[in-house]
C-alpha cells in the first residue's frame, strides 16, 4: 500500500512535470472508483493543473478549483507517461481506472492490480468533503511531540494498530509501522496509553525519522521506481525469515486474515516471539 513517503514523492513528481499544463480529456475505464458526481469528469476539460499536494495517504491535484482526490488504496498506483495513446481505454479490461491527458500529449494512468478494487476517486471543491480527509489526524510529519503523545496516550489499544489509526495520526500504514516500531524498540503489541515517557520519546523520534528519511529517498523518483525505492530501506517488513540489520536475530512475522506484520523479537520483545495467533489455530 502506497504511504506517506510514496504519496509525497507522487505529489512532487506532479507539481514538477503536471502543473501548469491543462487537462484536455479524462477516461473513466472503471465507473465504480468515482466515488463522487458533481462536480463530473467533463468539468476538468480544459481547466490548468495548479497544484498537487497530500493528506495522509490521500493525493490531491487542484486543477483550477476542483480537486481531483485520490486514495491508492493496497494496490493502486499512478502511472505518468511522456504520450499516452490517444484511444481511451476499454472499460473491465485490465488494470486502468482513470486517465487523465494533459495538453503535451502526457498525462497519467491511476490503475488497482488485483481483484479486490478499493481505488478511490472523488472529484470536489474541497478536500474536506472526502470523508477520509475531514477524519484525518495530524500529519505523521508534522504533529508536535507534545500532541503525538497526548493521542497515542488516549488509546488502550495495540501500538501497531494505534499507529496505522488515520484519525490518530495520518500517513502511517502497515509497513511504515513496521519499520518505526522497530527503530523505536517497542513491541508491536504494545498497549498504547501504558508506554511510559521514554518508550513515547523513543517512539517519536523513530516516526520523525523513518518517515523523513524515506520522503528523502523517494522524492525525485519516477512513479516507477519508488516501489522498488521502498523496498530497498525496508529493515524488518516484509522481511521474514531475514537477518535484522541491526541484531542479526531472525525477523518474524505474525499473520492475520488479510495483512501481517513483521517484527524483530530481540529488538522489540526481549527475544520473545509473538503468538502468530492464525497459525496457532490451526495447530489447535
Amino acid at each position: 500500500m502506497p504511504e506517506l513517503p510514496e504519496v509525497e514523492a507522487l505529489a512532487a513528481y506532479l507539481r514538477e512535470r503536471a502543473v501548469g499544463h491543462a487537462i484536455t480529456r479524462v477516461d473513466v475505464a472503471a465507473i465504480g472508483v468515482l466515488k463522487t458526481y458533481d462536480p463530473t469528469p467533463l468539468s476538468l476539460h480544459g481547466a490548468v493543473i495548479t497544484g498537487a499536494t497530500r493528506h495522509g495517504k490521500f493525493l490531491d491535484l487542484d486543477v483550477g478549483g476542483i480537486h481531483l482526490v485520490a486514495h491508492l488504496a493496497r494496490a493502486g498506483w499512478l502511472h505518468y507517461r511522456d504520450k499516452l495513446p490517444p484511444a481511451p481505454p476499454k472499460p473491465g479490461r485490465g488494470p486502468i481506472a482513470l486517465r487523465v491527458h494533459l495538453d503535451d500529449e502526457s498525462g497519467f494512468d491511476l490503475t488497482e492490480a488485483g481483484t479486490k478494487k478499493s481505488l478511490a476517486v472523488y472529484l470536489v471543491r474541497d478536500p474536506n468533503e472526502v470523508p477520509g480527509v475531514a477524519r484525518l489526524g495530524p500529519d505523521a510529519l508534522a504533529v508536535s511531540e507534545a500532541e503525538f503523545t497526548e493521542r497515542i496516550r488516549s488509546h488502550r489499544g495495540q501500538i501497531k494498530g494505534v499507529l496505522t489509526d488515520q484519525t490518530v495520526i495520518a500517513g502511517v500504514g502497515n509497513a511504515y509501522s513496521d519499520e518505526i516500531l522497530h527503530v523505536a524498540k517497542l513491541s508491536p503489541f504494545a498497549i498504547a496509553s501504558r508506554l511510559n515517557d521514554e518508550e513515547i520519546a523513543r517512539l517519536y523520534g523513530a516516526l520523525r525519522s523513518v518517515e523523513s528519511d524515506a520522503v528523502e529517498r523517494s522524492i525525485g523518483q519516477g512513479s516507477a521506481t519508488l516501489k522498488a525505492e521502498k523496498r530497498s530501506g525496508l529493515r524488518v517488513h516484509a522481511r521474514t525469515g531475514l537477518p535484522c540489520p541491526v541484531c542479526g536475530d531472525l525477523v518474524r512475522e505474525v499473520s492475520f486474515a488479510d495483512r501481517s506484520l513483521q517484527y524483530c523479537p530481540t529488538c522489540q520483545t526481549g527475544g520473545k516471539p509473538l503468538a502468530d495467533r492464525r497459525m496457532s489455530k490451526l495447530i489447535r
